[in-house]
């Protein structure tokens, strides 16, 4: 039985614990809240983001991260990108010299606009290789409710994303792999911020002609970026790509979609970050490095520029919608 780390306590860190128990492997995770940590070991659940939701035995938990790592044969980092490399720094000593590392974040990070597998290869001085992501249709609760789900690991060397692969396999959750590490990233990062476009027009009472009309425009943009940067075309109709940009646009489940929702209603990023717990969509912080990003790769992505406008520089929903449809006309 392999010994995994799980480093993040949050929906879908513990989703996939769970995953990971159930396919075969001890998992330890690694939790920021003592209660977190007692709810996990003493109840078999984690009450605050996965209530009623059974973990297996092989699933425990502590707040002290050199328990949590010693004798791990992976890591998975399941921290938000806004806070993974002042995690990392804290953990890189702590990590065996040739640990696999699973990165779970979808997002581009602030000021550097790196990508999260580049932060993690930049902090813990690892080789690409050792570096794998996981993308797709993955909404938490429904994978730990054990429903049928898919989705992508990606790395470069094929030999361990096959590995990886066969950790993951359970009779509900079916991975595929990739060597298209640039293309999950980025497909996971922006699919976020088009979420966040469906949820405001949802929020401003449009209905599914729009709804489709976005996901489809906004897979267009984020496609021209990440072939742009360097990624496959073919990953973005994948799971990855349409697959997970679908789930998080259209399921009341996506944080995202909701936090759109309710600014589509007319709430300030405030009152929408308060009516959520104090959470903010991982969207909203992403959209302006996203925006940097595809001005330094010279790709246009107007409904991100959109996004980032309404969010970030007291832009009103309406009036940029207006101004959206009124663009100049052009070619599919």
């Amino acid at each position: 039985m392999a010994r995994i780390a799980v480093m993040g306590a949050g929906s879908w860190g513990t989703a996939v614990g769970k995953v990971l128990a159930d396919a075969g492997s001890e998992v330890v995770m690694w939790a920021r809240r003592e209660e977190a940590a007692d709810d996990i070991n003493t109840n078999h659940c984690n009450g605050k983001y996965l209530p009623g939701v059974v973990l297996p035995s092989a699933v425990s938990a502590s707040t002290d991260p050199a328990q949590v790592l010693d004798g791990a044969e992976e890591v998975v980092l399941a921290v938000p990108s806004q806070t993974l490399r002042a995690n990392l720094e804290n953990w890189v000593d702590l990590l065996a010299p040739n640990i696999g590392v699973i990165s779970l974040a979808k997002g581009i990070e602030t000021g550097t606009l790196m990508r999260i597998s580049e932060v993690v290869a930049e902090v813990a001085g690892l080789p690409e290789g050792q570096i794998a992501v996981l993308s797709g249709p993955n909404l938490a609760r429904e994978v730990a409710e054990g429903q049928p789900a898919a989705t992508v690991i990606a790395c470069t060397d094929a030999a361990r994303a096959a590995r990886l692969q066969d950790a993951f396999s359970t009779r509900y959750f079916r991975p595929y792999t990739n060597n298209d590490v640039v293309g999950c990233e980025i497909g996971g990062a922006t699919k976020n911020v088009i979420a966040l476009v469906c949820g405001i027009a949802s929020g401003m009472g449009l209905g599914d002609n729009t709804a489709a009309t976005l996901v489809t425009r906004g897979l267009a943009e984020s496609t021209r970026l990440g072939v742009a940067l360097g990624a496959s075309q073919t990953t973005f109709a994948g799971l990855a790509g349409l697959g997970d940009l679908v789930a998080t646009c259209t399921s009341p489940l996506s944080r995202n979609r909701t936090f759109g929702e309710r600014l589509g209603r007319g709430e300030t990023l405030e009152q929408a970050q308060e009516a959520t717990n104090g959470q903010v969509a991982e969207g909203v912080k992403s959209c302006t490095s996203i925006v940097e990003l595809s001005h330094r790769a010279g790709v246009e992505m107007p409904l991100t520029e959109a996004v980032h406008e309404i969010c970030h520089e007291g832009g009103n929903a309406v009036e940029v919608a207006v101004r959206l449809m009124r663009r100049s006309t052009k070619p599919e």
